[in-house]
């Protein structure tokens, strides 16, 4: 900005240049935006500098290796011969058993994904309530997490009560048959109690199979209710205090202010849940492809398979974000 200042007697004019208070905040806050932006660039440049060094050219081999075929010489090395698609397709059409396992983990994420999410929402909206003992109670819910990495999981598979309780044998009720420890809800004859309610089978089906897996969800769920968790403590007391001046129950509530407010949580939590499942120890298809790899000549099949699979995983987790960005809600903050 130019002022004109008078310089007395003279009757000459100065214009002298001063900076209006508005550009001086612009290029402060601008500054300050480069130096954070400067700031997680060098946070996550240990991650760059590894992922180009170490894991680019680990891909760029198994692509390599998935399109031929090894020859191992007799002095020692190995040699590689192009085949195109073939390793594809004799995964596909000669191991049928790839495509069953791959069909089967399929299913049964669909299962356990969405009940894993809706129970740490649940959970979540416990325990963000005003209860005595809140803390431990997170934590509680919290601990299958720590236990299910590292050496603790080493330590868990070794456990003699767990491999029991996946036996086909199981405890006995005194009724003469045997109940199998995981099949909670045929010992309680709950199937029966849907099948007079007249429900659809596919429905009793999904219950079945998610109280059956209910050990399987808990103990995957602990990220996602801090997640939740999280979510639900940013939203503003004065809103719910607004709804319940205008006469809204706590059901109208948690429907037109609790779930669109986490609905972000919920695309975040669903796809971490379907990464995690994807890649987790247990999963059926990574043991599959991990048992092609060990046997001779296994490599580059094993290869394609997992090319394969990721290119499927990566499809899943476009279609569940393309499907819930559209029931996102995203609070403006002015």
């Amino acid at each position: 900005m130019n002022l004109n200042i008078d310089a007395g007697k003279g009757g000459k004019k100065q214009k002298i240049q001063v900076d209006a208070p508005g550009s001086r905040k612009r290029k402060r806050s601008a500054s300050l935006d480069v130096r954070k932006a400067r700031s997680g660039w060098l946070f996550v440049l240990p991650f760059i500098l590894g992922f180009v060094l170490i894991y680019i050219p680990i891909i760029f081999d198994s692509i390599k290796y998935s399109f031929n075929e090894i020859d191992i010489l007799v002095g020692g090395g190995y040699e590689l011969t192009f085949v195109g698609w073939k390793n594809y397709s004799d995964a596909i059409l000669v191991d049928t058993s790839y495509v069953t396992t791959l069909v089967s983990g399929l299913k049964q994420l669909v299962l356990d994904i969405p009940s894993i999410v809706l129970f740490s929402l649940f959970i979540a909206i416990i325990l963000n309530t005003r209860i005595a003992g809140r803390a431990a109670f997170r934590a509680i819910f919290f601990i299958p997490v720590i236990l299910s990495t590292g050496l603790i999981s080493d330590i868990d598979a070794a456990n003699s009560l767990s491999s029991y309780m996946e036996e086909s044998g199981g405890i006995d009720d005194g009724s003469g048959q045997e109940s199998t420890a995981t099949e909670i809800i045929s010992v309680m004859d709950i199937e029966r109690l849907f099948d007079n309610m007249m429900i659809g089978t596919e429905i009793v089906e999904y219950v079945v199979g998610m109280v059956n897996n209910i050990f399987n969800i808990v103990n995957r769920c602990g990220v996602q209710m801090l997640i939740f968790l999280s979510g639900l403590q940013s939203i503003s007391p004065a809103i719910y205090e607004s709804c319940s001046i205008d006469g809204a129950s706590g059901w109208e509530s948690f429907w037109k202010v609790t779930l669109p407010m986490v609905s972000p949580m919920i695309l975040v939590n669903t796809i971490y849940t379907i990464i995690d499942a994807f890649t987790s120890q247990d999963n059926r298809v990574m043991s599959y492809i991990a048992s092609v790899y060990e046997q001779a000549d296994g490599n580059v099949l094993s290869s394609a398979m997992s090319w394969m699979y990721f290119l499927i995983v990566i499809l899943i987790i476009a279609a569940a974000s393309g499907l819930l960005s559209a029931f996102v809600f995203y609070q403006r903050r002015d």
